[in-house]
């Protein structure tokens, strides 16, 4: 007998598809795509969206995760920096506040792997223009999470 409750949120092939697309809308479609073996992404339909889009898809070493330092750093800095610390009450909530974070994270925060830049300094993108330290103020980002210094 079907419980009376509401039946728990799962995840299909055409779900991690769609999360895929939405996530890569706007960008080119990549050669090679790195995942995990998660069993996630052994769904007919996501293997199938992969030829479809002519994705190598290329598997992590099981149990190491040193295999995406990259990824995982990222992953680790999101949940330190902003996740521990964050409510958030729906996925659209969270989306919002990621949008914010990554805006924070790509233009205004300094990275020590990059001399002390921001990822936009190191392209060469004027998005952010460094602050006259002669007249400043302090700028609120992520909902007074972190603060950064702008020319007044």
């Amino acid at each position: 007998m079907p419980s009376a409750g509401v039946e728990p949120a799962h995840i299909d092939g055409i779900s991690i598809c769609r999360m895929f697309n939405q996530a890569r809308r706007g960008q080119p479609v990549p050669k090679r795509l790195s995942s995990d073996h998660d069993p996630l992404f052994r769904f007919h339909r996501w293997r199938a969206n992969l030829r479809i889009l002519d994705i190598e898809e290329l598997k992590s070493v099981p149990f190491v995760p040193r295999s995406h330092p990259f990824i995982e750093r990222l992953i680790g800095t999101l949940r330190r920096e902003y996740l521990d610390q964050t409510f958030f009450w729906n996925g659209l909530d969270l989306h919002r506040k990621l949008d914010r974070f990554a805006t924070y994270y790509n233009q205004r925060r300094v990275h020590v792997g990059l001399g002390g830049r921001t990822p936009f300094e190191r392209c060469d993108t004027t998005a952010c223009q460094p602050a006259n330290l002669q007249y400043f103020a302090w700028q609120s980002d992520c909902s007074g999470l972190f603060h950064t210094p702008i020319a007044a």
